[in-house]
């Protein structure tokens, strides 16, 4: 079934540099900033609406504290001049910010989420688009996770993580595409 995606608004989190950082440990989906650089040329030709979200830390100790060169947004995904920033100091890119009162204003309603980290501040996002109503769509080869170790010290795969990340999302606060079905979805709109 083909989806409407007339304009949908490119909502990119957290493409920072501080994701380098080999503290992280393993990642999955090493060509999640390619395509999400795909996403970025497509929708600036299209001149579809892009919101850039940057998260920033308070501590000075951070890696994402604005002092340092790894809060900065990595190459594939600087904003030009004319796209929004959203600052953000949580999880969310609703906190804090007026991603919300933005995404209503410009009368969008649907909107396309890609970015780091699938678990965190992506899902975290994606969960609030959906209870706010937006039609949300994640991309799910433009994201990506870090293995991680739970509370009784069970080792996760980045890829586990990932994809339950992904499951627990789809269907219930989002509709999750990978990026070769987003722009067959995106050909199709502009044929109709």
């Amino acid at each position: 079934m083909r989806k409407d995606f007339s304009n949908p608004a490119l909502i990119i989190i957290d493409i920072q540099r501080a994701f380098e950082d080999e503290k992280w440990g393993i990642r999955n989906n090493l060509n999640a900033e390619d395509n999400v650089q795909v996403l970025l040329k497509t929708w600036r030709e299209k001149k579809y609406p892009i919101i850039h979200i940057q998260h920033l830390s308070d501590n000075d100790h951070s890696i994402f504290h604005p002092s340092k060169p790894s809060s900065d947004f990595k190459d594939v995904a600087v904003p030009a001049e004319n796209e929004p920033i959203f600052k953000k100091k949580v999880n969310s890119g609703f906190i804090g910010t007026g991603l919300e009162k933005h995404l209503k204003e410009n009368q969008i309603e649907k909107v396309v989420i890609v970015g780091l980290t699938t678990p965190h501040c992506v899902s975290t996002t994606t969960r609030m688009s959906g209870n706010f109503g937006f039609e949300t769509y994640l991309v799910s080869d433009a994201t990506a996770a870090f293995a991680i170790k739970g509370a009784d010290n069970t080792y996760y795969s980045a890829e586990q993580i990932h994809n339950v990340s992904l499951a627990t999302l789809d269907n219930e606060f989002a509709t999750v595409l990978t990026t070769k079905e987003l722009l067959q979805n995106l050909a199709e709109e502009i044929k109709a």
